[in-house]
C-alpha cells in the first residue's frame, strides 16, 4: 500500500485515527530532526576546515596619513585579503570582541607576548579579527599597548560568514559577532584549525582553551619535527 502523506496513514482503516495534535507532534518532531542533523552539518564543515581557501573580501581599516592635520589624522584604507594573507605563512585568530574579558586580558595579549616564539618558527605575521570597526579595533589596540600583533576590521562580518563562523550574540546585545577560532594560514590556505567547543547562536559560555597561542605554537611545533 502507498501512502501520499501522513493523513493517508492515519486514515487507513487499521490504523488508529490519531487527533490533530499527534500530526502537530509529528510535525514538530520531524522540524527538531531536521534541526539537529543541519547543526550536525554544519559542526562537521568546520571541523573540516583544513585545506580550505580563505574568504576574499576587502577590510575597511582607518590608517595614520601624516599629511592630514588636525587631532584625527587617520584616513580610510581598503585592505583586501591578498594584501594580508597572500604569500604569508600567518596566524589568525578571531574573538568574540574588541575590550571583552577574555579577549582582552588573555587571548590578545597572550598572542602579543608570544609573538618573537610564532616568529622563530616561521610565522610571518600574527593578526587579530573580530567584527567591530576599525575605529574600535584601532582604539583597543592602543589600549592593549600592541608591537606585533595587527588587527583587522571585520566590520560587516564577511571574512568571518565566509568562513561560516558567525554567530548571533543578540542575548549580550551584541548582534552578529565572531565565533572564537584560531588558524594557521599559509598562502591564503588553512594548515591548522582550531576551535572553541559548543559553537551556536546566543551561547551563554564563553568557551577559551583551544586557541590559545600555547595550543597553536605547539600544532606548529609538531609541524616541524
Amino acid at each position: 500500500m502507498i501512502f501520499k502523506d501522513k493523513n493517508d496513514i492515519f486514515n487507513q482503516p487499521r490504523f488508529f485515527k490519531a487527533p490533530d495534535r499527534h500530526i502537530g507532534l509529528l510535525d514538530a518532531s520531524i522540524i527538531l530532526v531536521g534541526e539537529k542533523l543541519e547543526r550536525e552539518r554544519r559542526i562537521r564543515e568546520m571541523e573540516s576546515k583544513v585545506g580550505v581557501t580563505i574568504p576574499n573580501v576587502t577590510f575597511k581599516t582607518r590608517v595614520r596619513d601624516n599629511t592630514i592635520e588636525g587631532p584625527n589624522p587617520y584616513k580610510w584604507k581598503d585592505v583586501t585579503t591578498q594584501d594580508l594573507f597572500h604569500n604569508k605563512k600567518v596566524v589568525l585568530f578571531s574573538l568574540p570582541g574588541a575590550f571583552t574579558p577574555t579577549c582582552s586580558t588573555k587571548q590578545l595579549p597572550g598572542f602579543e607576548t608570544m609573538y618573537d616564539k610564532f616568529k622563530e618558527y616561521g610565522i610571518d605575521e600574527v593578526y587579530c579579527m573580530s567584527v567591530n570597526d576599525s575605529f574600535v579595533m584601532n582604539a583597543w589596540a592602543k589600549n592593549q599597548d600592541l608591537k606585533n600583533v595587527k588587527v583587522i576590521p571585520d566590520g560587516s562580518g564577511e571574512f568571518t560568514k565566509g568562513l561560516d563562523m558567525l554567530v548571533q550574540k543578540d542575548n549580550l546585545g551584541f548582534g552578529s559577532r565572531s565565533w572564537r577560532y584560531a588558524a594557521v594560514i599559509d598562502c591564503c590556505k588553512i594548515t591548522h584549525w582550531f576551535q572553541e567547543p559548543g559553537f551556536g547562536d546566543n551561547v551563554e559560555d564563553d568557551p577559551y582553551g583551544q586557541t590559545t597561542p600555547r595550543n597553536v605554537l605547539h600544532a606548529i611545533k609538531k609541524e616541524g619535527e
